[in-house]
């Protein structure tokens, strides 16, 4: 599918969670894809598009969890897949869409993009 086409398939809210997704990008970083409309809406309401998204296949809900090279660099990966039973409670404690304070991103909520969902956007 063709940026063109998927982006007249989803709304833009949608579309912003899928380029949050295929980024690999912790779920605060969503807010500079959302347009403006988007960033005055609730998180909870927020959460509800993003879980329709997760429900279709097409993302994944991770925690932050640290890698290292064999040389000994150190980075982050996606860890951990956070439980569907407790998706909702996660994605609507308005915490999990900020940056952490300490700038360590380990723990953080990450969205990462499912082979179906790489479908839509590539």
């Amino acid at each position: 599918m063709s940026e063109r086409e998927w982006q007249g398939e989803l709304t833009k809210s949608e579309g912003a969670f899928m380029v949050n997704a295929c980024e690999i990008d912790i779920l605060a970083g969503v807010w500079g894809d959302l347009d403006d409309a988007d960033r005055s809406r609730p998180v909870e309401e927020l959460a509800g598009i993003l879980l329709a998204l997760v429900d279709r296949g097409w993302i994944e809900v991770r925690r932050v969890a640290p890698w290292a090279t064999s040389s000994g660099g150190k980075g982050f990966q996606p860890g951990e897949l956070v439980p569907r039973d407790q998706l909702r409670a996660v994605l609507e404690n308005p915490a999990n869409w900020e940056y952490p304070d300490d700038f360590s991103w380990i723990g953080a909520v990450t969205l990462v993009e499912t082979e179906a969902g790489k479908k839509i956007i590539r």
